[in-house]
């Protein structure tokens, strides 16, 4: 029974049914069988999509959909670039740092890489970067929205994995860092013999003076929205659900009338669609949730445990073929769907040989991430590509080359260093 359930999953996901559908065809299937009760799996789908932690969620997807509209980023954007445009590939770093910057407010990767690429993949191309090149980097950098917390995926996982959401935020948080200075250098070193390259023009003290001074305020009011969200989390003063209310508030009127990019029009769109989005992931969530109580009653991380022993009973070998499988699956679902189908099986694993649940956390984290940009499916990859023009074969040695030298080097240093992962949560929440 579980194993035709879990093939109809994969079955369904293949031939290309929509994620949410593909996971509830599985679980009606189980209730048409008749292995279980269907008033025991809905009721227990519907009670545990019940929960405050979960609202973060459309709030945070709002919070992005408003920031992309309202012009909010290119501030922010114009003010990292008077540090580093100077430098040859500096705009290239302008454009790692933004989303660094823009995923720690929004916590979505497509929506960073929506409204970064939409103001930086411009700019890039009049400076003379190449086309799949910029693609390759921003679809990389975008990833660090679901890192540099508030992350929607670290949302989810502590909500299924049962952990604390702050402690999951300040998991992936040193990962994330290490990630944008890895392909801030990388862009940086690559670029450093491109003669194409125009590099803005140097300015003295005093001209630096006055840009810094221009920019610093034009940026001020975006510059608020993460001080009053991570200072308003980690400062014990809002929950994450009430800080994801406060990004979306705020991101209202300073994209009306400050950035002045949001109207009635636009404004629609983005409640529309952070509707519609939502509907899908709670959909989505209702029937994970039965699935993953079907899994635990018929102890399938158990059995998979006992399955990877039997090839090797190494801690370091069994972390990697469970970091092949998540990379697996974040290449054939979204980012979300794959935490929810990861997360109730294979954490129980991590626990049992010895793996830190909120550790887990951040290697779930980074190889979801990978997926996402790893061919042949890699969606965030088209996704840039539809941004900028470039086609895939433009764009694919430049990312095996990321993947190569920034993203494997950051899974290795996640996996097998907790330090990087538990120093944070054991300094500021004192977990143990």
């Amino acid at each position: 029974m579980l194993l035709t359930a879990i093939l109809l999953l994969v079955i369904t996901l293949i031939i290309g049914l929509p994620v949410p559908f593909a996971f509830f065809t599985s679980a009606l299937w189980i209730i048409a069988a008749g292995f279980y009760n269907p008033d025991f799996l809905f009721t227990h789908g519907y009670n545990s999509i019940g929960s405050i932690v979960l609202l973060a969620i459309p709030l945070f997807i709002m919070a992005g959909g408003l920031m992309e509209r309202g012009n909010i980023a290119e501030s922010l954007i114009n003010l990292i670039d008077l540090f580093v445009g100077r430098i040859k590939g500096g705009l290239g770093a302008v454009a790692v740092v933004a989303c660094a910057v823009f995923g720690s407010i929004t916590g979505s990767s497509s929506a960073t890489l929506t409204c970064i690429g939409s103001i930086m993949f411009p700019r890039l191309k009049e400076t003379g970067y190449p086309l799949g090149y910029t693609a390759a980097l921003l679809a990389s950098a975008s990833v660090l929205g679901i890192l540099i917390p508030p992350s929607t995926l670290m949302i989810l996982f502590s909500w299924v994995g049962g952990q604390s959401v702050l402690a999951c935020f300040l998991a992936t948080l040193i990962p994330g860092i290490i990630l944008t200075t890895m392909m801030a250098l990388y862009n940086i070193w690559v670029l450093r013999n491109n003669d194409n390259l125009v590099v803005s023009e140097k300015l003295n003290a005093e001209q630096f003076k006055k840009a810094f001074a221009q920019r610093t305020y034009h940026a001020f009011p975006a510059l608020l929205m993460p001080i009053f969200i991570l200072g308003g989390i980690y400062g014990g003063f809002v929950t994450p659900t009430e800080a994801a209310a406060v990004s979306a508030v705020y991101a209202i009127p300073i994209g009306f009338w400050v950035y002045k990019g949001l109207t009635m029009k636009n404004f629609k769109e983005v409640i529309v669609e952070s509707a519609t989005t939502t509907g899908v992931i709670m959909i989505m969530l209702f029937s994970v949730m039965m699935l993953s109580r079907l899994y635990i009653m018929e102890d399938l991380p158990t059995k998979i445990l006992n399955l990877l022993q039997s090839v090797t009973s190494s801690k370091f070998g069994i972390l990697l073929m469970l970091n092949i499988f998540m990379i697996i699956m974040g290449m054939l679902m979204d980012d979300c769907s794959a935490t929810m189908l990861c997360t109730p099986i294979l954490l129980p694993i991590a626990i049992k040989v010895g793996v830190h649940p909120i550790h887990f956390a951040a290697i779930l984290g980074v190889n979801i991430g990978m997926g996402n940009i790893t061919p042949p499916t890699a969606p965030l990859l088209y996704l840039a590509g539809r941004l900028n023009g470039a086609r895939v074969d433009q764009s694919l040695k430049p990312t095996l080359q990321l993947l190569l030298f920034c993203w494997l080097p950051a899974l290795l240093l996640t996996t097998y260093v907790p330090f990087l992962s538990l120093a944070l949560p054991r300094l500021l929440l004192g977990i143990k």
